[in-house]
């Protein structure tokens, strides 16, 4: 399977999930690409969402950014999915959004030391500098600077991403799961 075709098939299985919460919610959905055109992003995944360009700099700045835009526009909370953790579920984001309710950052642990998944009740871009992105120890080094904010935070179940060739098992398993086999 070819890189490319990967994370096409682990992006269309992150926006299902996706949009099964927004049918019981009032949600909006910007998916952030790097390469393409917005006619290639509207061609594939549809004219419903919106579509923004990743923008320069690190996965930090990027990040920050994309968070920054949200509440610009008045969002209430806003969070940030990785596309390449296949065991993403509606449950799992229905359970984010309600620890947003009473805390100012939720983290999805994956078992590398990074996160799937990060939300936020208002902007906090001291979260995305001074990490060192693509590391073990992502994770850590935001909740450091969470605590040492003082910013309250939750945890979502700790899940497996797909980075490199061998974690193609754990994106095999969640297809052959899906298909009954």
């Amino acid at each position: 399977m070819g890189a490319a075709n990967l994370q096409q098939q682990m992006t269309e299985h992150t926006m299902l999930q996706v949009k099964a919460v927004q049918k019981a919610t009032s949600l909006s959905i910007e998916v952030r690409f790097a390469g393409g055109s917005f006619q290639l992003m509207q061609d594939w995944l549809g004219s419903d969402l919106v579509y923004q360009t990743q923008g320069e700099g690190d996965l930090g700045a990027r990040m920050a950014r994309s968070l920054a835009d949200a509440f610009q526009n008045n969002a209430e909370q806003a969070m940030i999915i990785g596309t390449d953790c296949p065991g993403i579920t509606p449950e799992i984001l229905t359970t984010a959004f309600q620890q947003l309710q009473t805390v100012d950052l939720v983290l999805g642990p994956a078992v590398d030391g990074g996160y799937y998944l990060i939300g936020l009740r208002r902007l906090l871009p001291e979260l995305f500098t001074n990490i060192n992105w693509g590391t073990s120890q992502v994770l850590q080094q935001t909740v450091a600077i969470a605590e040492k904010l003082n910013i309250s935070h939750a945890y979502l179940p700790v899940l497996a991403d797909v980075d490199r060739p061998e974690d193609l098992s754990i994106w095999q398993a969640v297809i052959q799961n899906q298909a009954g086999i």
